[in-house]
């Protein structure tokens, strides 16, 4: 209960402090903030074109399973994020095929995308997908979901591991 009220707890205040953050830092870092670093870059794409619209602890969950997918691999972020997007709709992250652009145009997301994708990256974040390696948004139900256990759902995704 303790860990769960701290989770809750955090989550808040990092929902706080990003609503800060989004007021005063100056423009001009917004979407530049992650240009020095490719993996932070491509993780804070997949949580902004994966998840922005989800809650806080929803964009956390997406990051956690690319991170939990950079761990069981040893490959780079940018590796993860953009498997098999070479070819159209057939990678592991839908936003790195669909043949639209790549880059952030609301700023505020942005922001936070690249707030979580530091977080999570840096290990600073507790896994709130319970370990997953995938997820699917709710209003799918890929075949490949019957074969793995379900962790978590937050927002509009269910989050799975392998069984």
């Amino acid at each position: 209960m303790y860990l769960k009220t701290l989770s809750i707890l955090t989550v808040a205040f990092l929902s706080l402090l990003f609503l800060v953050m989004a007021h005063f830092v100056p423009n001009a870092t917004t979407l530049t903030a992650s240009a020095d670093n490719p993996d932070l870059k491509c993780l804070a794409q997949a949580v902004y074109f994966e998840a922005r619209g989800e809650p806080f602890s929803g964009q956390i969950a997406v990051a956690q399973v690319v991170h939990n997918r950079v761990e069981k691999s040893r490959k780079s972020y940018c590796d993860v994020v953009f498997e098999g997007s070479s070819h159209r709709n057939a990678c592991q992250f839908s936003f790195a095929c669909d043949g639209k652009s790549d880059q952030a145009s609301n700023k505020e997301a942005w922001l936070r995308a690249v707030l979580i994708a530091s977080l999570v990256q840096g290990g600073n974040m507790r896994d709130l997908s319970g370990d997953a390696l995938f997820y699917h948004a709710t209003y799918v139900t890929p075949s490949w979901s019957k074969m793995m256990a379900q962790t978590a759902s937050i927002g509009n995704h269910v989050f799975y591991r392998q069984m």
